[in-house]
Formats: C-alpha cells, structure tokens, sequence
C-alpha cells in the first residue's frame, strides 16, 4: 500500500459517498488511477463494501453489551457461527486468555438483553458466560485511520 492508496482509503473513511472525481481532486489523482485502485481494494477483499455508520440508539438499540463466553471444547467455531446468525450480535470474537468467544451486541432494552442472554446460555455448547453493559461508549471507531 503505497501513499496514494492512503489518501484514497482517508478520503473513502471521511465520506464514502464521494465520487471518484471528488476522490481523484482530493488526492491529486487521475480519476482513472482512483477508479482502478479502488477497484483493486475491493478485488483483493481490502474494501469490503461501503456502509452507513448508524446511530443504533436511533433504531431503539439502547442497550450495548460485551459477553465472555466459555465454550465447550471442540465446539468453538460451529458455537460462535450460530452465535453470529442472530441479528442483535454485532460482532463475535476468537480470543485468547481466560475466556473462549467475545460477542458485542445490541438490545432494545433489559429484557431484549434477558432473552438473548438466556438463550445463550440454553446453548449446549456454552458452558459459561459472564456480561458487560456498556454505560458510555468512549469511542467506538470502525474505520482503520490510515
């Protein structure tokens, strides 16, 4: 990754939805050279695709929440797959050190988070879990500031 492809990924991280002319002004490019680097980042799998940033709290998401979860041995990945297939989990994480699986999700309220955390632990394969909710997001960045 070369300087231009920088600037092209800070200009992309301010606005994704700036053309490629507007890409190519900003980074004292060729519109050409933008539109084949570009291309290039999301054949090689480096832009995944371009998303809104959305204030959850907005779509009644009040609630953010950081699970540990213990898993049973030998039923990690297919555990933390069914996991993710639920539509409050934002993210589940592989970890090392004490605990197996991370999962960062959102809730509508208590008992959305009550529901969710029973049926976790419903689960055969998870064998424990301890809960986190989340009083005042500090910072939550989800661009790679380049």
């Amino acid at each position: 990754m070369d300087d231009l492809d920088r600037k092209i990924i800070r200009a992309l991280n301010q606005n994704a939805r700036k053309s490629y002319r507007e890409v190519a002004k900003e980074v004292d490019s060729s519109v050409t050279a933008v539109i084949h680097r570009i291309k290039k980042f999301e054949e090689a799998g480096v832009l995944k695709g371009f998303i809104p940033v959305v204030d959850m709290e907005s779509f009644g998401k009040n609630i953010v929440a950081v699970i540990a979860l213990r898993i049973s041995q030998g039923k990690l990945i297919e555990t933390q797959k069914k996991i993710a297939e639920d539509d409050r989990v934002a993210a589940v994480y592989d970890v090392t050190g004490e605990w197996d699986s991370f999962v960062i999700a959102y809730f509508e309220d208590r008992q959305d988070l009550n529901n969710f955390i029973k049926t976790l632990l419903s689960h055969k394969n998870v064998d424990r879990s301890v809960t986190h909710m989340v009083l005042n997001v500090v910072k939550e960045e989800r661009r790679i500031l380049v």
